[in-house]
């Protein structure tokens, strides 16, 4: 059971690439990206880290690629890892060469950077006969020298237009399989950037807000900036930056689109945050349940709400519920029809088997 959402997000039409076997832009689902912090060179460990964070949710990752050798180790890396690969590339234009003959999906740069157009064309002829995408990416923290002596200081007139100039770079070379970001570590400042570069281009645009911080700070930060665009229409992948695991910027992204019923992946839990009502420990519950429920992929509804005051309202709206009743007997709802009493202790087993005999169901 779903809600209809409140208002639908009508999206902004934009161009179609891939990245990989992933699509961009366009109908298709807002796809979620993460970066790797391991040594691109340590191979075993690079690996590890990006099928952990496939199997958070993620549907591509970028891979820093500063050298030759880590350029090189992506063609093993590749081998073994199910998602598109992104090669994050700065400077050197023979590590993009070099990124794309081994197999990435996508390179990260920024074509003003790479240096004159002879090399920037032997870049995109390799991405070409490599089926790889490009990602151009605007950063305040990295504007071209003329461009900052013109506007004093990063603006969102100064991305939109280093965006605008690296895109005439790829379109003057017949290159249109290229997505684009314009990021700050300034929530207002991407907003604006954003949004003005969404008004006068349709190619796809990759979302997020730069270097935002620990876990907690960043959560908030790239919720809002994020979420303002999102709502908006505005954006066809996104990544969270975070100081912290991989994992934990796919989870945060994957929250932040089924909150919008942009996409959904997984359990969506609804819990109160608990008072002197509750009939059992909401929070401990909730905490166990996530842990245990993070397997499945199906998307599902739950709601944990600790007594009878909001608890039949939202387990009427949820897939499955549970309400927190008198004398440890709560009630448990099977798509919002009261099903049966649980005993508080038996409240983390029941709740899993219910969820893993729906997601079963549905994928039946």
């Amino acid at each position: 059971m779903s809600l209809r959402p409140f208002r639908d997000i009508k999206r902004r039409k934009t161009k179609v690439i891939n990245v990989g076997n992933v699509k961009i832009g366009g109908d298709n689902p807002i796809s979620v990206q993460s970066m790797t912090n391991t040594l691109t060179t340590d191979v075993k460990a690079t690996i590890k880290q990006i099928n952990d964070i496939a199997e958070e949710g993620a549907d591509i990752v970028r891979v820093s690629c500063p050298d030759e050798d880590s350029s090189k180790a992506l063609k093993e890396i590749i081998k073994h890892v199910s998602i598109p690969v992104v090669a994050d590339i700065h400077f050197h234009y023979k590590r993009a060469i070099e990124a794309a003959e081994n197999g990435a999906s996508c390179l990260r740069i920024n074509p003003g950077n790479i240096g004159d157009e002879t090399k920037i064309h032997e870049v995109l002829k390799a991405a070409k006969n490599n089926n790889c995408s490009i990602r151009i990416g605007v950063n305040a923290g990295s504007l071209e020298k003329d461009i900052l002596e013109e506007f004093k200081e990063p603006c969102p007139e100064a991305l939109v237009k280093s965006a605008l100039r690296n895109i005439k770079i790829l379109e003057d070379k017949d290159f249109l399989n290229f997505k684009i970001s314009v990021k700050s570590s300034d929530v207002f400042l991407s907003i604006a950037a954003y949004r003005q570069l969404s008004k006068v281009i349709d190619y796809p645009l990759h979302l997020g807000i730069t270097e935002a911080g620990s876990f907690v700070s960043g959560s908030i930060k790239s919720s809002i900036g994020l979420g303002s665009l999102l709502m908006d229409g505005i954006g066809d992948t996104i990544r969270i930056s975070l100081s912290d695991n991989p994992t934990q910027e796919v989870k945060i992204g994957n929250e932040i689109l089924k909150s919008l019923n942009l996409r959904n992946r997984g359990v969506k839990i609804i819990s109160c945050p608990s008072c002197a009502r509750q009939a059992f420990e909401v929070i401990d519950t909730v905490k166990i349940l996530e842990e245990k429920l993070a397997h499945i992929k199906t998307p599902i509804t739950l709601s944990i709400i600790g007594c009878v005051v909001n608890g039949p309202g939202e387990a009427a709206m949820t897939d499955i519920g549970i309400t927190g009743g008198g004398k440890g007997n709560n009630m448990l709802y099977i798509s919002g029809i009261q099903n049966e009493k649980v005993l508080t202790d038996d409240i983390i087993n029941k709740v899993v088997s219910e969820v893993e005999k729906k997601a079963s169901e549905l994928e039946n």
